[in-house]
């Protein structure tokens, strides 16, 4: 992923109010390893129900608000993300939703899906797997993931930008 600057993802929300892009508090950006990740996703820590997701789209960068929900799944249930497609423990993939873009979303419609509750699922899809006979080359499986996970990320963009 190229780099972000704070203005670029500031200006980036295609889904957010002024005065929750005001109150957006942005990670440390001097402490991202860039070419490591398909998006910039983080949990708002003075408001535990949001998150954010931030990635380059056509050479622009676009920013979408997330809403978690407020229940989680029950211990002992497995869950899988969408984005990254892994099997994690229930309690640690949310449903999250997001407001659509423009008038639909002030009127409430939202789009709605499983993700890594930390938003790392970048990071998850770098574990490297064992080299076997079906999957001899490591780094060729990360690349398939990353597409993957870029491929559903645009996936659930176009929902949200999406007027109804």
């Amino acid at each position: 992923m190229k780099p972000l600057t704070e203005a670029e993802i500031r200006g980036s929300f295609t889904n957010i109010s002024e005065h929750e892009l005001e109150r957006m508090v942005l990670p440390g950006l001097h402490e991202i390893v860039w070419e490591d990740r398909e998006f910039l996703g983080w949990r708002d820590p003075h408001a535990i129900h949001r998150g954010y997701i931030v990635f380059w789209r056509d050479g622009e960068p676009v920013g979408i608000l997330l809403k978690a929900a407020g229940s989680r799944s029950r211990p002992g249930i497995a869950a899988m993300c969408t984005f990254c497609r892994t099997p994690l423990p229930g309690g640690q993939v949310t449903l999250f939703s997001a407001p659509r873009a423009g008038q639909a979303g002030f009127d409430g419609s939202t789009v709605g899906t499983y993700i890594c509750s930390d938003l790392g699922c970048s990071n998850l899809i770098r574990i490297v797997p064992p080299r076997s006979e079906l999957q001899p080359d490591p780094d060729a499986v990360i690349a398939l993931r990353a597409h993957g996970l870029s491929t559903r990320l645009n996936s659930f963009t176009e929902n949200v930008l999406r007027a109804s």
